[in-house]
């Protein structure tokens, strides 16, 4: 008979065979040698006794003797039946066996006595295989469901590193890992240590969040959810969500070179991450993503302290590219809806995606713009919705809806350019807040110049309709010159815009005259100053009536031009198209130099002027 091997021997053979094609591992039972062998998929014992036990477990068959197995395991003794003959063996496939082939050859081992070295790695999937093979203390004392139970309690929850280890172990474990509670009891555990932790965040991070982010969503979910429930701070649960958010998600982030506003490289890259869904073998990673992205937006923590606009914006961005549940993209413009005062224009820029064809570019005539303005005009409504519901804040109400007509002026403004842009939402978005939220219409004028400039085919009709968004009267001085020099404009803009900054300019003075009348000039280099201002008032008034007499004698230029041409009998239809035109500007010009003056005298009756120098273009 073969002399036995110590089991600290037989496991260091193990180990310095682990690599190889064959391992043998000799030991003794009840006076007789046994030798382990494993050979490819096949996993033999050898001894004096013939194997009465085959055992498949997916692509592996284990040969084995009954008497080892029936003494451990209540599974086993069930469905293992004496054979005719000595000779056979009788056949046993276990389906769906938790931790594969690998568990139960740990648990083969356990039960012809050779001693398992129990670790974080191990204990969840043999605790499964115990499980499944229902290897309980009505068969032996000291069983291994209960060694795996004990380790699990007393060593694997005690510590942080193991809980973690544990966890991610039972993600190829379901649903056994969830119906013995050993999921609950790790998330349990990994959240009560965190919340522990009272340090505050450093650089956006905790020293926890790189452990949690490598587990599965379900995971992470479930110990967020435990986070809020023990009372986590917002920012804390949002910045770990944000975490875990950059680490298995596509970026989107990156510069663009050049300063054009169509963000074509940019689109291009977005459209390049979802290109491959298509292609074979990247839909089930896509889907997963998918998973991610709707779990993420479900479980982001109500306060508004708890993430950023921006990335509420990127998540926006990335639920739309992979076709999240509409009522989640819903609720995350909702979101976006309540901190839009702290949005950055570049992140407004959303390409539009088609949902229903995994976010390919659509190209249908009636959708063909490059920017999703239908969400953004969508954003702004949740925005003033939410407005209205804070009313009793007035202050910082105000200051929100400054803040974010800034933001649209300087959305409309990059979307300009696109030559699929209509005027109808151009003139939507523009008009999507209320009247009285611009204090100054100096960037409104900025972007409508900008789509002018963009579309230089647009008819004389549809220039005053997109001027119409503007009040002249909310310009600043530089804007005001610009105008004067701004060739794009409807001449009846350019007239509005010129006599509402010259009546601006005498009720200024005015107001200075009267001022300086009523000092007992007691102080003579502050009337010095004052008089200083009303030359520069003056000189610039000179500038305007120089401007409006240079725009007097275009017309009589064009009006001589044309009693020319008419002399000589010619007909062309493009003179006479100006001419016209021009006619209707003169009939508009003096009607509109007469309201605006009516309504500027009107005012000054009304109230005592105090108009100082505005703002310049931003």
């Amino acid at each position: 008979m073969k002399s036995p091997v110590p089991a600290v021997e037989a496991k260091s053979q193990e180990s310095d065979s682990n690599n190889a094609d064959q391992i043998i591992l000799p030991t003794r039972i009840n006076n007789v040698d046994y030798t382990f062998e494993k050979n490819g998929n096949s996993w033999f014992v050898t001894s004096d006794i013939q194997t009465d036990l085959s055992i498949q477990i997916e692509e592996n068959t284990f040969h084995m003797h009954k008497y080892a197995l029936l003494t451990k395991s209540g599974y086993i003794s069930r469905v293992a039946f004496q054979p005719t003959s000595s000779s056979l063996e009788h056949n046993i496939k276990l389906d769906n066996f938790p931790g594969g082939p690998a568990a139960f050859e740990e648990v083969a081992k356990f039960c012809y006595g050779l001693p398992i070295d129990l670790g974080p790695n191990n204990v969840a999937p043999l605790r499964c295989a115990s499980e499944y093979l229902e290897m309980t203390e009505e068969f032996e004392d000291g069983n291994l469901i209960s060694k795996t139970e004990a380790f699990l309690t007393f060593i694997v929850l005690a510590s942080w590193r193991d809980s973690v280890i544990v966890l991610k172990a039972c993600e190829k474990l379901s649903p056994w890992a969830e119906n013995l509670q050993i999921v609950r009891r790790c998330c349990d555990s990994i959240s009560w240590k965190a919340f522990q932790d009272k340090n505050e965040l450093v650089d956006d991070e905790a020293w926890w969040f790189d452990d949690i982010t490598t587990l599965r969503i379900d995971h992470f979910g479930r110990i967020i959810a435990a986070l809020k429930s023990k009372g986590t701070k917002p920012d804390i649960i949002g910045s770990c969500i944000k975490h875990y958010a950059e680490k298995w998600l596509p970026s989107m982030d990156g510069n663009v070179e050049g300063k054009g506003r169509h963000c074509y490289a940019k689109s291009e890259r977005h459209f390049s991450i979802i290109s491959g869904m298509n292609q074979e073998g990247d839909i089930s990673q896509n889907k997963e993503q998918k998973m991610i992205i709707e779990s993420i937006i479900s479980i982001l923590p109500p306060q508004k302290e708890a993430v950023s606009c921006k990335f509420l914006l990127w998540m926006l961005n990335m639920a739309m590219i992979y076709s999240a549940t509409p009522a989640l993209i819903s609720e995350l413009e909702k979101r976006v809806g309540s901190v839009l005062q702290d949005a950055d224009v570049q992140d407004l820029l959303i390409p539009r995606y088609h949902n229903k064809d995994r976010g390919k570019l659509i190209n249908s005539p009636e959708e063909k713009t490059i920017h999703n303005t239908d969400t953004v005009q969508r954003i702004v409504e949740y925005f003033l919705m939410h407005e209205q519901q804070q009313q009793q804040q007035q202050q910082q109400q105000r200051t929100e809806e400054l803040e974010v007509s800034k933001l649209l002026d300087n959305y409309l403004a990059e979307i300009a350019t696109d030559p699929n842009l209509t005027i109808s939402k151009f003139q939507v978005l523009a008009e999507a807040l209320p009247a009285n939220t611009r204090l100054c219409h100096d960037g409104l004028y900025r972007s409508i110049d900008t789509y002018l400039k963009s579309h230089p085919s647009l008819m004389e009709q549809e220039r005053r309709r997109l001027c119409r968004i503007m009040n002249c009267q909310r310009l600043s001085l530089d804007a005001c010159m610009h105008v004067a020099q701004n060739d794009r404009l409807p001449l009846k803009t350019v007239i509005q815009v010129l006599f509402s900054e010259q009546v601006k300019m005498r009720a200024a003075m005015q107001s200075k005259e009267q001022t300086t009348d009523g000092n007992d000039r007691e102080n003579d280099e502050s009337w010095s100053t004052t008089k200083k201002e009303m030359t520069t008032l003056r000189t610039e008034l000179e500038i305007v009536k120089d401007r409006m007499s240079e725009l007097q004698r275009d017309y009589s230029e064009l009006q001589q031009e044309y009693i020319k041409q008419i002399n000589k009998q010619r007909s062309n239809s493009g003179w006479i198209f100006r001419w016209k035109k021009i006619k209707n500007l003169s009939f508009f010009t003096e009607k509109a130099m007469e309201d605006i003056g009516d309504q500027q005298i009107s005012n000054q009756e009304r109230s005592t002027p105090n108009t100082g120098r505005r703002q310049s273009i931003h």
